[in-house]
């Protein structure tokens, strides 16, 4: 059972570690008594002091009774996140969301930047006996990581990490969307969990559809609450954040 925080006051986090993923990504460690623990596909929202507040999926460590966050330096508020220093504060409340439907079998994840965020912390919920591939995508070599940690994740399962990057510069050439096509039509899974730019998952859902596979996305969208009250994540009639 996760424990839900007051809704509308953060609690302040010390940063105590921070990993340069790749130049333009990073990851931020701290400690905490619930964000470790939340199911994948949950999120929180985090406040950066003097900047804004954001909603950010929620990244495992492999130290007991912390969690972090990883972020992609982009617009205001994820610079700011980026920017923050070990010993320096930020405000997390939450968790918010729906998480994965997690079955068991042949498992197939796709992800794209810090859409693997929520997939690592799925990979952490499947079973010993579950065969799980994972796919990344990745502009450039520049840009991949994860993959050793994926591993590491799997290594008590039967369990694939492979790599498609557009300019071919690691792994396979190509966009992960061919890999997808490729390995699905090739293989019979259980179910497909995808996170990432939207016309990636946009894509695997379709195939995974055609294919009769069980899919789902984790959507991701700026929002200013995070329990459905001011709109602003809304897809057609649906909520993000629900």
């Amino acid at each position: 059972m996760v424990v839900q925080r007051n809704h509308n006051h953060p609690t302040i986090c010390k940063i105590e570690k921070v990993i340069d993923e790749t130049p333009t990504v990073r990851t931020l460690v701290f400690s905490d008594e619930v964000m470790p623990n939340i199911l994948p596909g949950q999120f929180a929202m985090v406040w950066v002091p003097g900047v804004n507040e954001l909603p950010m999926s929620v990244m495992i460590s492999e130290e007991q009774g912390k969690a972090a966050f990883t972020i992609r330096k982009l617009g205001e508020a994820s610079t700011g996140l980026y920017n923050v220093s070990v010993g320096q504060n930020i405000g997390v409340r939450g968790p918010y969301g729906n998480s994965f439907d997690i079955k068991e079998g042949k498992l197939l994840l796709v992800g794209g930047g810090t859409g693997l965020v929520p997939l690592m912390r799925l990979i952490t919920f499947v079973k010993p006996s579950d065969d799980v591939t994972v796919l990344i995508g990745a502009k450039t070599k520049q840009e991949v990581f994860f993959e050793d940690f994926a591993n590491r994740l799997l290594e008590k399962n039967s369990h694939k990490v492979i790599v498609a990057t557009e300019d071919g510069s690691y792994g396979e050439k190509g966009l992960v969307t061919d890999l997808v096509e490729k390995i699905t039509s090739e293989t019979k899974f259980d179910a497909v969990y995808t996170c990432g730019p939207e016309i990636m998952m946009y894509k695997t859902v379709q195939m995974s559809n055609s294919k009769g596979i069980f899919v789902q996305a984790s959507l991701e969208r700026m929002m200013k609450c995070g329990v459905g009250i001011c709109g602003s994540c809304c897809i057609g009639e649906d909520l993000v954040c629900r």
